[in-house]
């Protein structure tokens, strides 16, 4: 490659062809961020130059990695935890601690029917008030 580089220096054009081809910021595609919701697309994801219109596509650095499970796929995984002594039953109504199961949030898509005195990090609004409707507790770890 350097023997024709240094074979090119010498010309007028250096390999560019007509000599109208390399002139202007056209060339390269525009000046600053242009372009970087079009042509410049992947250098503006990398840097990440992009702002507002897509956001779906911009990096996701402020996103929670939280696991989160629905109050209603709780209640369907009771007997299988109160089987395994992850749960514990008894006249109240039923201790779990989802802390231990690696939940860190409870969602509140679901029904709730059984009695919950539930532990855990992070519980949602609707989670809340469906739990306590049941006549369950929830305490923040």
């Amino acid at each position: 490659m350097k023997k024709r580089i240094k074979r090119i220096r010498g010309t007028r054009t250096c390999g560019g062809g007509s000599s109208k081809k390399r002139r202007g910021k056209g060339s390269r595609g525009g000046v600053g961020n242009a372009g970087a919701y079009t042509h410049h697309i992947v250098r503006s994801l990398k840097k990440g130059i992009r702002k507002g219109k897509n956001k779906s596509q911009l990096p996701l650095q402020n996103r929670s990695a939280d696991t989160a499970v629905n109050v209603g796929e709780l209640e369907e995984m009771l007997k299988e935890l109160i089987e395994e002594g992850k749960a514990e039953e008894k006249a109240d109504g039923i201790f779990l601690d989802a802390t231990e199961l690696g939940i860190q949030k409870i969602l509140g898509k679901g029904k709730v029917t059984k009695t919950l005195m539930l532990k855990a990090n992070k519980v949602s609004k609707t989670a809340r008030e469906k739990i306590e409707s049941a006549g369950g507790v929830v305490s923040i770890a």
